[in-house]
């Protein structure tokens, strides 16, 4: 079972005309939520506003989350070759494809789809950077000779969505470290990571292990069975 009518109608309720009182430019809003049957289980999407970036962004819920604890939450930006065309440049799809099946087979939990292309720098600059990888330069350097850093990506309206959604702490799927520094920077109250891992292929393997050198991603040898709370980050 999801969020319930009373709640869902609650939640829409509460969003109609709200404002962040404290941080207007920031302002995120629930404007709609709908029953969404999937191959991965029963979810419910969620459909946001915000005027931090103005982007479609969308959360997509299992089971009840409503002022729960140690909730799994994952983190997916958006990656239109990954997670549509089936890239095998990266793990993108993976990664998605596994948070909804772990999920899915859990009491609850949320993705939330960012629409954050190329860790933040678009689509059009994520194809340039591909020209620049085939060219011989790494997923960092091709970042940096475009003019970006190496991740452009921020969390805070998807902290402001966990608040929407009243999540009041979660257990973050992922590989990245400054997702959990970013969320708690934002005030997310984050009780466990849990790796998310996809196993390498010959084409993406150079990229995931850029990822953990130089950007210091923590890739675990066999994916956890259970949600560990607390867990401390290995030293890679």
């Amino acid at each position: 079972m999801g969020l319930s009518k009373p709640v869902v109608d609650q939640i829409l309720k509460d969003n109609e005309n709200h404002e962040c009182p404290d941080s207007k430019d920031m302002c995120v809003r629930v404007v709609a939520i709908a029953e969404l049957p999937t191959r991965f289980g029963d979810y419910q999407v969620v459909a946001f506003w915000n005027k931090f970036d103005g982007k479609e962004h969308a959360a997509f819920i299992h089971g009840d989350v409503y002022e729960k604890e140690g909730v799994p939450v994952r983190l997916h930006s958006e990656c239109l070759t990954g997670d549509a065309i089936g890239s095998l440049r990266c793990d993108c799809r993976d990664q998605l494809i596994e948070s909804l099946e772990r999920i899915g087979s859990k009491e609850n939990g949320v993705v939330l789809y960012l629409r954050q292309e190329g860790r933040g720098i678009g689509f059009t600059n994520k194809i340039r950077a591909y020209q620049l990888q085939d060219a011989g330069y790494d997923t960092v350097q091709a970042n940096e000779i475009l003019g970006f850093r190496p991740d452009e990506r921020d969390y805070a309206v998807a902290a402001h969505m966990l608040g929407s959604l009243h999540v009041n702490s979660i257990q973050i799927m992922t590989n990245n470290p400054s997702k959990v520094t970013d969320l708690q920077r934002h005030g997310v109250n984050i009780v466990g990571r849990v790796p998310v891992i996809a196993p390498p292929n010959r084409f993406n393997l150079p990229y995931l292990e850029t990822k953990r050198k130089r950007m210091g991603h923590l890739f675990d040898l066999e994916q956890a069975d259970e949600f560990v709370a607390d867990e401390e980050p290995r030293a890679e």
